[in-house]
């Protein structure tokens, strides 16, 4: 067993000797051979579903920081065309989706995900990120979580309020099911293509998940969730999944209840805290506001070593509490995974 990379082996319930660490968004904007990349290939799409484009940029950070996972550069909204739901991404305005799903008949016509046919290139993406980094790392799939990719998917664009997916749920609930029920099918077919391309771990984003009451969660999140979980683990049994939330102090017991074996948590919790919160049992993720990595190096430092300790020394993979801020200099990042791969328990 011990010839498997580190971030793969805590994620299955083992020991280490020191936290396995690597970042959300890893890959990108804060990296300047990304940004000299994107400068060249403009569009978003291009980048991330041109299999040689996507494994470079996926790559930038590995050769960089040598963190102990490697994820895929995607997006959670790629696998949405092949179900019949096509969207663009602008640069400064982020995805849009048009028209967005407002009906019943809408639905309906959406069509089952086939990966094989409409998402090859994720096939070739993580065949070569498995092959470049053989076991000194643990390559990472992920994917957008139902109730996130509904709420994109039926709002059309980015949205502040969430004011016309929760007019759905709240006034034409069952119109709403459907959607989410088709998205789940969908995503689980996904997460099962990526483990079959060489995905050692899935994170699943339902990145606005975190604007739903806690009781509404209970509703239209977590049962979704449940349901990507169950049919996943129906087939791959031994593939760790993460769930992450932004903002999801409210809910953090519900996220345990998802079935994933790690729950990534953001910021706004202290870790201590969180571990109580889920139970020794649920192993942990995070939870470093990506905000710290704009003070100084020593500052970096220690509170890397706050967050390892507050976590404890088994079953916590270091990462921030979201994604690596635009701006964020690239040294002071080499010192985050540097700090932390230098602690020993």
């Amino acid at each position: 067993m011990s010839d498997l990379p580190l971030l793969l082996r805590v994620a299955r319930g083992e020991n280490g000797d020191r936290p396995p660490v690597w970042m959300m968004r890893q890959a990108g904007r804060y990296m300047k051979v990304y940004r000299d990349l994107r400068d060249k290939y403009p569009n978003f799409r291009e980048r991330s579903e041109n299999p040689d484009l996507a494994i470079e940029i996926s790559l930038q950070p590995w050769r960089a920081f040598q963190p102990d996972g490697v994820i895929m550069f995607s997006d959670i909204l790629t696998p949405l065309p092949g179900m019949g739901i096509p969207f663009d991404i602008i640069e400064s305005k982020g995805p849009i989706i048009d028209p967005p799903i407002r009906s019943l008949e809408q639905i309906e016509n959406l069509r089952p995900l086939d990966p094989e046919e409409s998402l090859p290139f994720i096939k070739t993406i993580l065949k070569t990120l498995r092959s470049e980094v053989g076991n000194k790392s643990t390559v990472l799939g992920f994917v957008g979580s139902p109730w996130t990719l509904a709420a994109y998917a039926i709002e059309g664009k980015s949205s502040k309020n969430y004011s016309i997916i929760k007019s759905m749920a709240f006034s034409e609930p069952e119109i709403l099911h459907k959607l989410l029920g088709k998205i789940a099918d969908a995503i689980a077919v996904y997460v099962r293509y990526q483990i079959d391309c060489g995905a050692q771990v899935v994170q699943l984003f339902d990145s606005w998940a975190g604007q739903l009451s806690p009781q509404d969660y209970q509703i239209f999140a977590l049962p979704y969730q449940q349901r990507v979980v169950r049919q996943v683990k129906e087939t791959h049994p031994d593939t760790p999944l993460i769930l992450y939330i932004s903002g999801s102090a409210g809910v953090l017991e519900k996220m345990g209840q998802s079935g994933v074996d790690i729950v990534s948590v953001d910021w706004t919790v202290d870790m201590a805290q969180a571990r109580a919160r889920l139970g020794q049992d649920m192993k942990v993720q995070g939870n470093m506001d990506p905000g710290t990595l704009f003070g100084s190096p020593e500052f970096i430092k220690a509170r890397v070593h706050d967050t390892v300790k507050q976590a404890g020394n088994q079953g916590h993979i270091m990462n921030l509490g979201h994604g690596v801020l635009v701006g964020t200099p690239e040294d002071h990042v080499r010192v985050f995974f540097e700090t932390a791969k230098s602690i020993r328990y």
